[in-house]
């Protein structure tokens, strides 16, 4: 990558940005692009440092209660966002940018305010349809009041960002409808291209034979993810297969899929594993045999609209997919060839089509093969970071022009 982004960007991102993947390959490939980056996020562990730099990017940390993050929208808690918020502005501004970037619609007002009163240009990178993650009617009163205020708010920043970054075609598009504006890009959250050699580790931390098929859904454990689905199908599912959830559990998420899967009377059909290392998921995930997105397209806009980064490392593992009506990866599956779409969701349905998938191996081999293609020739950070880097252009040449600056390259 050319080195010829000579210019300092404050990113922030309101949460601790070690588990912010996207967050670190953007700032990665800013500073491999010749940006001096810094990054402020939110910590909550006691004792540590103020500031530390991390693989060359400049992380200044804000401290946070610990009950911030496990109470939502309570009288306390929210006087505590307030105080965070503000926070924020005061490290923003003595955090000198030649560009703000906020990551996710959390950090974007706090970045807003420091743009603006430092007069510099503002990126938003949305990773989903800002305040579409979940139904209204799911709220609490405070969350809802917050929700529409929110709502305001956004109406009146996002016209006026330098541009917006957001990870799905559905999503660019609606974002471009909502707020009437034509400059966002898409850049998608995938993983940097490398090969990877099949394992067996799912079966032999299971202690499952060589026999046994496994579908693995790999991710957060949380409501929105309609993970009771997958649960309930385990009951249809032929002897030799076995579904694998792999991931945080969020909230009481675990929990309930645990006490529902005793329930079942299917322990031996579902399985639930803790999260692995990041460095270390994709030898996991290469040890399935299909790879599992089965979300409610009606449970909020943004589930009909992802573009997960599950959806790449299945791939970039040779995982054959399997998907509901999600249209952004049914585009992707059914356009390469590298999975199949459930008919319904009903757990019957969704067992009967996991079968179906792993029974025909001829049909799987094949499915693999495209998956791995498709990683290596579409699918991978080094294509996206590119469009990163021209967006990053194409907004400085912007802001040169109104200031009599010469066209950068």
């Amino acid at each position: 990558m050319d080195k010829t982004l000579s210019l300092t960007v404050c990113m922030h991102v309101l949460r601790d940005v070690e588990y912010d993947v996207r967050a670190i390959r953007a700032a990665s490939a800013l500073i491999e692009a010749g940006a001096s980056v810094s990054m402020i996020d939110i910590k909550s562990q006691q004792g540590l440092p103020a500031e530390e730099i991390i693989g060359g990017l400049h992380v200044k940390h804000l401290s946070m209660p610990t009950m911030f993050s496990s109470e939502r929208f309570e009288r306390h808690t929210l006087v505590s966002a307030v105080q965070l918020f503000l926070r924020s502005i005061v490290l923003l501004l003595r955090t000198p940018a030649d560009i703000y970037h906020a990551c996710e619609v959390t950090a974007l007002p706090a970045c807003y305010i420091a743009a603006r009163l430092r007069r510099k240009p503002l990126i938003f990178e949305a990773y989903e349809l800002p305040l579409e993650d979940r139904p209204v009617a799911t709220m609490g009163k405070t969350r809802r009041i917050l929700h529409q205020l929110l709502k305001m708010l956004l109406a009146h920043i996002v016209p006026r960002c330098a541009g917006v970054i957001s990870v799905s075609p559905p999503i660019v598009e609606r974002i471009k409808q909502r707020y009437a504006i034509t400059n966002v890009s898409l850049v998608r959250n995938i993983l940097p291209y490398h090969k990877i050699v099949k394992s067996d580790r799912l079966r032999q931390h299971l202690g499952l034979g060589q026999n046994i098929q496994i579908a693995l859904y790999q991710g957060y454990l949380q409501p929105d993810r309609s993970l009771d689905i997958l649960v309930r199908a385990g009951a249809f599912l032929a002897p030799n297969i076995v579904i694998v959830l792999m991931g945080k559990g969020i909230g009481t998420t675990q929990d309930d899929l645990q006490a529902l899967i005793a329930n079942e009377g299917i322990e031996d059909k579902v399985k639930i594993l803790p999260p692995v290392p990041y460095a270390q998921l994709l030898d996991w995930t290469s040890s399935a045999d299909v790879g599992l997105i089965i979300n409610a397209p009606d449970y909020a806009p943004n589930i009909r609209m992802l573009l997960p980064n599950k959806l790449f490392e299945y791939l970039m593992a040779g995982v054959p997919v399997l998907t509901s009506q999600l249209e952004a990866i049914v585009e992707i599956v059914t356009t390469h060839d590298v999975g199949r779409v459930v008919p319904s969701l009903l757990p019957a349905d969704v067992g009967a089509a996991i079968n179906e998938l792993l029974a025909n191996t001829s049909d799987l081999a094949r499915l693999r093969q495209n998956a791995l293609r498709a990683a290596k020739e579409e699918f991978y950070w080094e294509k996206e970071s590119a469009e990163l880097i021209s967006f990053y252009r194409k907004i400085l040449n912007a802001s040169g022009r109104k200031r009599g600056w010469p066209a950068r390259p």
